[in-house]
Protein backbone atom coordinates (compact mmCIF):
# COMPACT_ATOMS: atom_id res chain seq x y z
CA UNK A 1 0.00 0.00 0.00
CA UNK A 2 0.89 3.24 -1.04
CA UNK A 3 0.01 5.96 1.52
CA UNK A 4 1.06 9.62 2.63
CA UNK A 5 3.80 9.93 4.90
CA UNK A 6 3.45 11.02 8.22
CA UNK A 7 6.22 12.49 11.16
CA UNK A 8 5.96 8.98 13.14
CA UNK A 9 7.40 7.24 9.63
CA UNK A 10 10.90 9.26 10.54
CA UNK A 11 12.55 7.03 12.00
CA UNK A 12 11.86 4.02 9.89
CA UNK A 13 12.72 6.16 6.68
CA UNK A 14 16.03 7.04 7.78
CA UNK A 15 16.60 3.47 8.85
CA UNK A 16 15.80 2.64 5.08
CA UNK A 17 18.09 5.79 4.13
CA UNK A 18 20.70 3.71 6.56
CA UNK A 19 20.47 0.16 4.83
CA UNK A 20 21.22 1.85 1.65
CA UNK A 21 24.35 3.67 2.52
CA UNK A 22 27.01 3.29 1.14
CA UNK A 23 25.48 1.38 -1.54
CA UNK A 24 23.51 3.99 -3.42
CA UNK A 25 23.99 7.13 -1.04
CA UNK A 26 26.83 8.74 0.54
CA UNK A 27 27.11 8.45 4.61
CA UNK A 28 26.82 12.64 4.08
CA UNK A 29 23.50 12.53 2.76
CA UNK A 30 22.18 11.13 5.83
CA UNK A 31 21.57 14.92 7.35
CA UNK A 32 20.08 16.30 3.97
CA UNK A 33 17.63 13.63 4.20
CA UNK A 34 16.81 14.17 8.11
CA UNK A 35 16.64 18.05 6.94
CA UNK A 36 14.25 17.24 4.08
CA UNK A 37 12.22 15.42 5.87
CA UNK A 38 11.52 18.12 8.90
CA UNK A 39 11.47 20.78 6.29
CA UNK A 40 11.35 20.56 2.73
CA UNK A 41 8.44 17.65 2.17
CA UNK A 42 6.05 19.07 0.35
CA UNK A 43 4.12 15.34 -1.15
CA UNK A 44 5.98 11.98 0.10
CA UNK A 45 4.89 8.59 0.38
CA UNK A 46 5.52 5.32 1.78
CA UNK A 47 5.31 1.60 0.65
CA UNK A 48 3.44 -0.04 3.94
CA UNK A 49 3.25 -4.17 3.89
CA UNK A 50 2.07 -5.39 7.01
CA UNK A 51 2.58 -2.33 8.65
CA UNK A 52 6.77 -2.26 7.41
CA UNK A 53 7.94 0.71 5.58
CA UNK A 54 9.67 -0.80 2.97
CA UNK A 55 9.97 2.35 0.40
CA UNK A 56 9.41 5.79 0.01
CA UNK A 57 9.75 8.80 -2.10
CA UNK A 58 8.74 12.28 -2.88
CA UNK A 59 7.76 15.16 -5.20
CA UNK A 60 8.61 18.27 -4.78
CA UNK A 61 7.02 21.54 -6.74
CA UNK A 62 8.48 24.26 -8.36
CA UNK A 63 5.54 26.23 -10.39
CA UNK A 64 7.45 29.37 -11.68
CA UNK A 65 9.41 26.15 -13.85
CA UNK A 66 6.58 24.69 -14.04
CA UNK A 67 8.67 21.64 -12.90
CA UNK A 68 8.24 18.54 -10.50
CA UNK A 69 11.37 16.54 -9.19
CA UNK A 70 10.97 13.28 -7.87
CA UNK A 71 13.06 13.00 -4.64
CA UNK A 72 14.70 10.80 -2.51
CA UNK A 73 13.40 7.85 -3.39
CA UNK A 74 14.70 4.72 -1.24
CA UNK A 75 13.87 0.99 -1.34
CA UNK A 76 14.72 -1.58 1.29
CA UNK A 77 17.37 -3.34 0.06
CA UNK A 78 15.89 -7.06 0.96
CA UNK A 79 13.20 -5.98 -1.76
CA UNK A 80 14.63 -4.27 -4.03
CA UNK A 81 13.67 -5.26 -7.61
CA UNK A 82 10.37 -6.26 -6.62
CA UNK A 83 8.49 -4.00 -7.88
CA UNK A 84 8.58 -1.38 -5.32
CA UNK A 85 10.38 1.40 -6.72
CA UNK A 86 8.24 0.95 -9.60
CA UNK A 87 5.42 0.92 -7.98
CA UNK A 88 6.12 4.22 -6.29
CA UNK A 89 7.47 6.02 -8.92
CA UNK A 90 4.61 5.43 -10.89
CA UNK A 91 2.45 6.79 -7.96
CA UNK A 92 4.13 9.94 -7.92
CA UNK A 93 4.65 10.34 -11.91
CA UNK A 94 0.02 9.84 -11.56
CA UNK A 95 0.33 12.63 -8.85
CA UNK A 96 2.10 14.59 -10.80
CA UNK A 97 -0.06 14.70 -14.23
CA UNK A 98 -2.83 15.61 -12.12
CA UNK A 99 -1.27 18.98 -11.72
CA UNK A 100 -2.25 20.66 -14.95
CA UNK A 101 0.05 23.65 -14.26
CA UNK A 102 3.24 21.21 -14.29
CA UNK A 103 5.00 20.31 -17.80
CA UNK A 104 7.68 18.59 -16.76
CA UNK A 105 9.55 15.87 -14.42
CA UNK A 106 12.88 15.72 -13.15
CA UNK A 107 15.00 12.79 -11.32
CA UNK A 108 18.13 14.06 -9.44
CA UNK A 109 19.89 10.31 -9.53
CA UNK A 110 23.61 9.00 -9.98
CA UNK A 111 25.23 6.54 -12.33
CA UNK A 112 23.91 3.55 -9.53
CA UNK A 113 20.34 4.25 -10.56
CA UNK A 114 19.92 6.11 -13.59
CA UNK A 115 18.61 3.37 -15.81
CA UNK A 116 16.22 2.61 -13.72
CA UNK A 117 14.31 5.78 -14.46
CA UNK A 118 15.49 5.36 -17.93
CA UNK A 119 12.29 2.74 -17.75
CA UNK A 120 10.15 5.13 -17.48
CA UNK A 121 10.75 7.25 -19.96
CA UNK A 122 12.95 10.12 -18.44
CA UNK A 123 16.28 11.04 -20.46
CA UNK A 124 19.34 12.13 -19.64
CA UNK A 125 20.46 15.89 -19.69
CA UNK A 126 23.58 16.32 -18.02
CA UNK A 127 25.87 14.36 -15.69
CA UNK A 128 28.06 16.05 -13.08
CA UNK A 129 31.16 14.49 -11.71
CA UNK A 130 31.53 13.95 -7.78
CA UNK A 131 28.35 16.03 -7.29
CA UNK A 132 26.45 14.23 -4.34
CA UNK A 133 30.18 12.58 -3.42
CA UNK A 134 33.41 11.33 -3.69
CA UNK A 135 32.59 8.64 -7.08
CA UNK A 136 28.96 9.21 -6.69
CA UNK A 137 28.10 11.21 -10.04
CA UNK A 138 24.78 13.66 -10.69
CA UNK A 139 22.67 12.33 -13.51
CA UNK A 140 20.41 14.77 -14.38
CA UNK A 141 17.34 13.44 -16.33
CA UNK A 142 14.07 14.69 -16.97
CA UNK A 143 10.62 14.32 -19.42
CA UNK A 144 7.51 15.95 -20.15
CA UNK A 145 4.59 14.90 -18.34
CA UNK A 146 2.63 14.46 -21.74
CA UNK A 147 4.74 11.61 -21.95
CA UNK A 148 4.66 9.94 -18.50
CA UNK A 149 3.03 6.35 -18.25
Amino acid sequence: MIRNYTKNDKEKVVELLRANTPAFFDPSEEEDYINYLETEVEDYFVYEENSNILGAGGINYFPEERTARISWDVVAPNVQGKGIGKQLVEHRIAQIRKNKGIDSIVVRTSQLTYKFYEKFGFELEKVEKDFWAKDLDLYLMSMKTSKAL
